[in-house]
């Protein structure tokens, strides 16, 4: 799924289509158990991809966390997958402001941050870690993704962490586009996902399609919001 997004965005940027979507979809696995030193361990597994945003077009918006080109799986339900595997859901909302900005703005990209209630293998294999979604015809670049590892690390003995007490100190590690962590309970992995690049410079006039006219306004101005927009469309 990984090579079918960045072949869908090198396709629609030849023909000047629309700007880059999230390029992604953030493939997320965690579990333990399997053939360990020979040893069949009963266990569990648990996958998802996550959403990011996509690009805007000469007369629209990109969107918000949402799967783009051939991504098309749901996630779990919050309640359900806090229900049925050993994690806490601390956050699944969207990423403000990692949209490219232009006459049309890109969609926003998510974050998802889970906590670990026991020991679990954890991998994630992502891109646009690095470059950023591009926009096209004066739109901005979105915001790249991010993947991190938030772990609880020992003080030695005699050291004080930040705040002044012994145990332990949380510590945030960059595990980059591509990697395998093993978690311990109370560890968390936090996925920033990509937005979508923008359209158009920035307060260019906007040509939004309605139908078969289309009705023009600026950015900023007293028109129509993107929620109106939809509803129209």
């Amino acid at each position: 799924m990984l090579t079918s997004q960045r072949i869908t965005d090198v396709i629609l940027k030849a023909f000047n289509a629309c700007a880059a979507s999230q390029g992604d979809c953030n493939n997320l696995t965690f579990g333990f158990g399997g053939n360990v030193n020979g040893e069949v361990i009963k266990g569990f597994g648990y996958y998802e991809t996550i959403a990011g945003g996509s690009g805007a077009g000469e007369s629209w918006d990109g969107t918000d966390g949402v799967h783009t080109h051939m991504t098309n799986t749901r996630i779990t339900d919050s309640e359900v997958f806090e229900r049925r595997y050993p994690v806490i859901l601390r956050e699944f909302s969207i990423r403000k402001g990692s949209g490219g900005k232009g006459q049309h703005r890109g969609g926003d990209g998510v974050i998802r941050d889970i906590e670990f209630r026991i020991p679990v293998q954890v991998s994630i294999l992502s891109e646009r870690r690095v470059y950023h979604p591009y926009g096209l015809e004066g739109g901005e670049d979105a915001e790249c993704g991010l993947n991190l590892w938030i772990r609880n690390v020992e003080v030695g003995s005699g050291k004080k962490n930040k705040d002044d007490k012994e145990g332990t100190e949380e510590r945030r590690i960059n595990l980059g586009a591509k990697n395998t962590a093993a978690m311990r309970p109370g560890e968390r992995i936090i996925i920033h996902t990509p937005g979508g690049g923008g359209w158009g410079a920035v307060g260019k006039e906007r040509n939004v399609k309605h139908g078969k006219g289309e009705t023009p306004f600026r950015a900023g101005g007293s028109g129509q919001n993107r929620e109106d927009m939809a509803l129209q469309a």
